[in-house]
């Protein structure tokens, strides 16, 4: 009877995780890319209607005869919030089922590993949810940090951006009424965007600090010490500029956000907005670091194979500017004929939090 209701369990897991990756799709389509027959999708898909998880949501046109129904994911079924930890901000997201942002903000916080830092971030979370409308239906938080976390131990390894090293998350875990998930910042983004579309990719992660992650199969690779993906600390130019990690010429040094924003401008969204209205200093602070980063995504190319999602802060922005890119890509790659490989991130503000909060979604469609 057990192994009955888990092959049931697994039946619907996949049909739910199908419609995840489709958006809108029918029982059809269901039936015929995931090799079920048609009575299983019948019965597995009106029972996760009835339940609320799935819902119709419209009609395909008719090609003669009865209008075959589309469904999708009920985004309201269950919530997660996300929360992206950084040396001085947090930000904060509110996901439905959809992976829809339903609700973000962001605050000028300075990281601190004292117990007054996590009281104040569970005052923010507070004033965050307190106008959720069904706060039963939240699953829980999942927080990002850019550092090496361990799961097992519950602790932060070491985080050069927060000056942390063996930092314990027990009291940040304790101190919400919720289940709570951490995951390393570029990890977390990786897990926002579609793995099922990227079976093989590399997620660079263009933020205050560089970070990377990998996703090979469909599933992240963390590496032997969770240290895969650590591209800010490849080393770009021999003897070059400090690095905050302590060593010369890291490719962070050259290839963050930080390295646009310098200390004059407030935030990136004003020196893009100086960028494009064509502002000659930004312009020439952009032409040097569009060079940098055309050599960092030329090495990860030639030492990879994969696909390259440009995430992260500036990753937002690149969109409006992947030709000048793919140039500059080109002149130091002979191997390529095009730079199709490169892909613009899904969500360009706090891609981290909601990859931390896909996690309780993942779980939930695993023993759905």
């Amino acid at each position: 009877m057990a192994a009955k209701s888990e092959k049931k369990n697994s039946t619907r897991s996949r049909i739910v995780n199908y419609v995840m990756s489709n958006q809108n799709t029918s029982k059809v389509e269901i039936s015929k890319n995931l090799n079920m027959s048609m009575p299983t999708v019948l019965s597995n898909v009106n029972e996760l209607i009835a339940g609320g998880v799935l819902a119709e949501t419209g009609e395909y046109s008719s090609t003669g005869g009865r209008k075959a129904k589309s469904i999708g994911i009920n985004p309201s079924y269950r919530y997660a919030m996300g929360i992206m930890i950084t040396a001085n901000h947090v930000g904060m997201v509110l996901v439905n089922m959809r992976s829809e942002i339903e609700k973000i903000h962001r605050i000028r916080i300075k990281f601190s590993p004292e117990t007054s830092y996590c009281v104040e971030l569970h005052g923010l979370v507070k004033d965050f949810l307190e106008d959720m409308e069904e706060p039963e239906k939240l699953l829980g938080i999942g927080i990002s940090i850019p550092g090496i976390i361990s799961q097992e131990q519950h602790l932060v390894v070491k985080s050069h951006a927060l000056k942390i090293e063996n930092y314990s998350l027990g009291f940040l875990e304790q101190i919400f009424s919720c289940p709570v998930y951490f995951e390393n910042d570029a990890n977390a983004a990786m897990l926002a965007e579609n793995l099922n579309r990227y079976k093989n990719a590399i997620y660079l992660s263009l933020n205050n600090t560089l970070g990377g992650a990998f996703c090979i199969g469909g599933k992240l690779f963390s590496g032997q010490n969770q240290k895969a993906g650590e591209f800010g600390h490849m080393i770009l130019v021999p003897g070059g500029r400090e690095c905050y990690c302590g060593k010369k010429g890291c490719a962070d040094a050259y290839c963050a956000a930080s390295v646009l924003t310098g200390g004059e401008y407030e935030s990136l969204e004003q020196f893009m907005e100086q960028l494009s209205g064509g502002n000659p200093k930004t312009e020439e602070i952009w032409e040097n670091y569009l060079d940098s980063l055309a050599i960092l995504i030329s090495n990860l190319r030639m030492a990879y194979d994969m696909d390259i999602i440009l995430g992260g802060e500036v990753g937002g922005y690149l969109s409006d500017y992947m030709l000048p890119l793919g140039e500059k890509v080109m002149e130091y790659n002979g191997f390529d004929r095009d730079t199709r490989y490169l892909r613009n991130c899904t969500y360009r503000k706090e891609a981290s939090a909601v990859g931390a909060a896909r996690h309780f979604f993942n779980d939930l469609i695993k023993n759905i």
